[in-house]
């Protein structure tokens, strides 16, 4: 993303009459990556509802449980930093394959852990690699919604979504059934190494290069500069990241503390916050195609605002949860938009979203503190979320003036 005329115009989408056939490998191509969406978040998904259990396997408390977390995290500002020389020296088809294999043995290696430097490496090394395959699967999944001249990004994120809860419902199921933590983290790990393996027949074999800006004309050449729009991509993740952890990790306390409700009613928010994601990620492509992708991203930025400003602001249990629904609803087309975006941005492979990456992975580390520290005062929790979730999605708005419609 870059400002003014050095900004990527990605394809018009035709009517549905031009639409050409499409080849049956792009199609195998689509549902490999929309299966290796759907396999990345059930993966990541897999040992979170165990956490209690890893935690009491390596005897720690909670309090270091979360500095092991917060700490594994930033090893994602790692992989945003080298993912465009990956993927470069390997291309995405390798990258893909090659690091939801790695992925798979960190797992393992949580699993298997019984000291906390492992734990942490474990953690650590899935969240570098998950970069290295976020990042490529998005590139392949840009692509073929370019050559399919119908939009899928959402939906394909909207699969990451679902592939997270199948994952997190398992996850909680073995547990109940009594399978110790070591043996279904192994076989999760195994598991999903052989889908990888079978994914990679299907995947796009040679990757696509946007048109650098030397090549698009000289006077778009004159005021182009390689590498142009990595700041932008950086602080418009940060951005939509802000909102949506935000409204995603904090709705459930916006109740208990604010409302003083039990547990089991203030839970309702955060279901309403992420049923609003994953409908709005299945519908944003359709709506997408109709009214124009850019004018999606304007509208559902004031849509996550005015939810969450509803959500945070309106001292009414109703319209909490309504609010919190109509923010998730908002924020699912919005990382879906900017993958897009910068998937097609001119210059070095993938430099453009290891800029969003680490945006995004700036972003979930600093909510927390922000929103934990605020609310710790004498502002609610309502007013803590909206004095960091507001700004945010203003500053989302400016950022993104200028995205391809």
């Amino acid at each position: 993303m870059t400002t003014g005329d050095t900004a990527y115009s990605g394809p018009a989408y035709p009517a549905p009459h031009e639409v050409e056939h499409w080849p049956v490998g792009d199609r195998r191509a689509l549902a490999a990556v929309a299966l290796q969406f759907a396999v990345n978040g059930a993966l990541f998904a897999s040992f979170v509802p165990r956490l209690p259990e890893i935690r009491d396997q390596i005897d720690i408390g909670t309090d270091a449980l979360g500095v092991l977390l917060s700490v594994s995290s930033a090893a994602g500002l790692i992989g945003s930093a080298t993912v465009s020389r990956l993927i470069r020296r390997l291309g995405t088809r390798l990258t893909i394959v090659a690091c939801a294999s790695a992925i798979s043995g960190f797992l393992a290696l949580v699993g298997v852990a019984t000291v906390w430097p492992l734990v942490l490496l474990g953690l650590a090394g899935m969240a570098m690699f998950d970069v290295y395959v976020d990042v490529a699967m998005n590139m392949q999944g840009s692509w073929l919604s370019a050559r399919r001249h119908r939009p899928v990004m959402n939906r394909l994120h909207g699969l990451w979504s679902l592939g997270a809860a199948v994952g997190g419902v398992a996850a909680s199921w073995v547990a109940e059934a009594g399978v110790d933590l070591r043996t279904h983290l192994v076989v999760a790990a195994v598991v999903l190494l052989a889908m990888a393996a079978v994914l990679s027949a299907s995947l796009l074999p040679v990757d696509e290069h946007p048109e650098p800006p030397g090549d698009a004309g000289p006077e778009r050449a004159a005021r182009a500069r390689p590498g142009m729009g990595r700041p932008e991509f950086f602080m418009a993740g940060f951005f939509a990241v802000v909102v949506e952890a935000a409204a995603v990790g904090w709705a459930a306390f916006r109740l208990t503390d604010d409302f003083e409700t039990r547990a089991g009613f203030a839970a309702v928010a955060y279901v309403a916050v992420t049923a609003g994601m994953t409908v709005g990620r299945f519908a944003g492509d359709s709506i997408a195609y109709r009214i124009g992708a850019g004018r999606l991203l304007r509208s559902s930025t004031l849509l996550a605002g005015a939810g969450l400003a509803a959500a945070t602001l309106v001292p009414s249990r109703s319209v909490v949860i309504a609010g919190f629904a109509a923010a998730g609803l908002g924020v699912a087309t919005m990382i879906p938009k900017l993958y897009d975006d910068a998937a097609k941005m001119p210059g070095r492979a993938g430099s453009g979203l290891g800029a969003l990456t680490a945006g995004v992975r700036a972003a979930a580390l600093a909510v927390p503190v922000f929103v934990g520290v605020l609310a710790e005062t004498a502002l609610s929790v309502g007013v803590a979320i909206a004095l960091v979730a507001l700004p945010a999605a203003a500053g989302f708005l400016w950022v993104t003036r200028h995205l391809p419609a």
